[in-house]
């Protein structure tokens, strides 16, 4: 599964709105998901990121948006139907569980 230069577009400006309605800061997220440095920055650009770095992303920041009693910027390309065919051609992480 691969996006197009407009589809990873889309999706790095959904991941950035999220993030931004999470209202926490990029370093707590990427020490939550154990990103080394700079690992964050590219899921969140999109290009050039492991494929399973932007879907765990992605579902961490729905977690901490739905934490800070907000609704999530919708996406448009990573959606539970790309889901199934994304877990075809690489392991999905669960992103860490927030209480």
């Amino acid at each position: 599964m691969s996006l197009n230069a407009e589809e990873r577009a889309r999706t790095a400006a959904e991941l950035r709105a999220n993030l931004e309605l999470a209202g926490v800061g990029s370093d707590r997220v990427g020490a939550e998901l154990g990103f080394a440095d700079g690992q964050l920055a590219e899921a969140l650009g999109v290009t050039g990121a492991d494929p399973g770095d932007v879907w765990l992303l992605r579902d961490h920041l729905e977690d901490l948006v739905r934490a800070a009693c907000r609704e999530s910027v919708p996406y448009t390309v990573l959606t539970e139907e790309a889901r199934a065919a994304a877990e075809r051609w690489f392991p999905l992480r669960k992103a860490p569980h927030r209480r």
